[in-house]
């Protein structure tokens, strides 16, 4: 888009913060509060109030707001639509995904995806799932792949698979020969967990809540931002975790950790995540038609597990437009 300044005063506009639009927009604060100035001076009107630390739109600004909106999304219909004329898909996508999807289940995915469409681009920004909603809801990311519950209404939510949650121990804990556990089993123990804002720690302490206790019940004694480091602190010892099933999958099998169906089963969806628009680019509804089928319902109507579904590609002749290998 030619004009930088209506760019930065709606995203200025739509966070109501110049300094999250400076983070957003890759640009320092003076530079932000510059761009809008000259908009303002443009305009001869001053387009927001900012008293006491807080932004606030002008008439003038809600005015402009609405019509950049506009600007905005008659531009991206135009991009669209070219693409579209040239009679392929193709462009560039910005995905984000949490932690645990990122690393252990769109790989393959992506990997199919692409080698069907060698035409288009994709790039994946990883955070919690937190940080991958507010991604979304500031048009950072064209769509967000998360592991729990999503309630922003003006955001769609389709979940797409069910993810089955195990408590992982050392070979060598007390508990390593139970078929099942219940939260009884090791709420004293020492809780090995995910930091605020990741979904897999938010989907645990619904859980609690479910079966009746309260948030600060668990024995905290470690929180670590990977489940790759909180692997490693239980195959030291240092307390037990839950964990996603297609997370643990190579150490169970090679011995290092322990997985325990917990009673009642711990599940979670994995869900798509994308903003309501008037228009989305042909792109995305293409990969969204492929995401959909390759994370389809089988015959039985039964969810598919997260490791089912994203196996080796070999271990699957299910999912649309499979390349022979």
């Amino acid at each position: 888009m030619s004009d930088r300044r209506l760019q930065v005063f709606f995203t200025v506009a739509r966070l109501l913060s110049f300094t999250r639009a400076a983070e957003v927009l890759h640009m320092t604060q003076p530079a932000v509060t510059f761009q809008v100035r000259q908009l303002e001076e443009q305009f001869d009107a001053r387009l927001f109030d900012r008293n006491h630390n807080r932004v606030t739109l002008t008439d003038t600004g809600r005015l402009v707001y609405r019509y950049a909106e506009r600007i905005f999304e008659t531009y991206t219909e135009m991009e669209a639509a070219l693409r579209e004329m040239k009679g392929a898909v193709g462009g560039a996508l910005v995905l984000g995904a949490s932690t645990t999807v990122a690393e252990y289940l769109l790989p393959t995915l992506l990997g199919t995806f692409l080698r069907n469409h060698p035409e288009v681009g994709i790039s994946l920004r990883v955070g919690n799932t937190e940080a991958v909603v507010a991604m979304v809801e500031e048009s950072e990311i064209d769509l967000g792949v998360v592991e729990a519950p999503v309630s922003n209404r003006n955001l769609i939510v389709q979940p797409c698979l069910i993810d089955q949650l195990r408590l992982i121990v050392p070979p060598d804990h007390a508990l390593a020969r139970r078929s099942q556990v219940t939260l009884d089993d090791f709420l004293d123990e020492r809780f090995v967990c995910r930091e605020e804002g990741s979904g897999t720690r938010e989907v645990i302490m619904e859980y609690l809540g479910r079966q009746g206790y309260s948030r600060s019940r668990l024995n905290l004694c470690m929180e670590l931002g990977s489940p790759e480091a909180i692997k490693g602190a239980v195959a030291a010892g240092l307390g037990v975790s839950v964990l996603s099933e297609s997370v643990i999958a190579k150490e169970v099998t090679l011995g290092q950790l322990v997985a325990i169906p917990l009673e009642p089963a711990l599940e979670r969806p994995i869900s798509l995540v994308h903003a309501r628009q008037k228009f989305r680019v042909p792109t995305l509804e293409v990969l969204l038609r492929f995401i959909r089928e390759y994370c389809s319902y089988d015959d039985a109507n039964d969810t598919i597990g997260v490791s089912e579904a994203f196996a080796a590609d070999e271990r699957s002749t299910d999912a649309p437009e499979r390349v022979p290998e």
